[in-house]
């Protein structure tokens, strides 16, 4: 069995959970402080880049639907043309964007952006039980432009629009990038955490190589796929 976390009365409890919640305030308030500075950030002037959804050909101006502001995901997409599945963790990651009407009251969009081919981005988010709005870079240096070239990695970009245009004004990657999901944040409030062997945690707590407990993308596809969406009909 494994170990457990030691046992106090309340009194004991409440005074280790303050001096806690005195440090998680601290980085609440050093949060806020990012925010007030990304918010000072200058932007750069993009190009007139053409993407591909599933309707053609788009303006990048035109992909923010109206709206002053842009989010876009970076998907990684890998070339092979008889690959079953694209990047576990970007695909874990979208997942958990299911609800993203609430942008509108922001003046805002997300979308997702990947290197694949229209057709076979489209397919793949199916497959997947993907909801969100997918454009294609295959044919434009745009993911190059913004770091997620061919063959290269995830990351996460916004953009303001005014008129026709687009500036490029914040970018994360590797762990930036979890900061933007509620998915680690979930995790991390658990007695065990995450349970990755790179986190420091108390001698004999369950630890497993990091990435270990991620959904992989034929996980997602089980949980959140076509067959799983039917069988969800069925059940109503």
């Amino acid at each position: 069995m494994a170990a457990l976390p030691p046992v106090v009365d309340a009194t004991a409890w409440r005074k280790e959970l303050d001096e806690l919640r005195a440090r998680e305030k601290a980085a609440t308030r050093e949060l806020d402080a990012i925010a007030a500075q990304r918010r000072r950030l200058p932007m750069v002037r993009m190009p007139d880049y053409t993407l591909v959804g599933a309707d053609g050909p788009v303006r990048l101006a035109d992909i923010f639907d109206g709206r002053s502001q842009l989010i876009v995901y970076n998907h990684m997409w890998d070339p092979d043309p008889d690959a079953t599945w694209q990047c576990g963790g970007c695909t874990s990651l979208t997942s958990s964007y299911t609800r993203l009407d609430f942008l509108a009251e922001y003046d805002a969009r997300f979308v997702v952006v990947t290197q694949g081919p229209i057709d076979a981005a489209l397919a793949y988010a199916d497959r997947v039980g993907n909801k969100m709005t997918w454009y294609s870079t295959a044919d434009s240096p745009f993911g190059a432009d913004v770091d997620a070239p061919p063959g290269g990695g995830f990351a996460f970009n916004v953009f303001l629009r005014d008129g026709d245009t687009v500036y490029r004004t914040w970018h994360t990657s590797g762990r930036g990038v979890e900061q933007l999901t509620f998915t680690f944040a979930l995790a991390d409030v658990l007695p065990y955490g995450r349970q990755e062997q790179w986190q420091d945690s108390p001698q004999g707590w369950p630890q497993s190589p990091a990435y270990s407990a991620w959904l992989d993308s034929p996980d997602i596809a089980r949980l959140y796929g076509p067959a799983a969406q039917s069988e969800d009909t069925d059940r109503r």
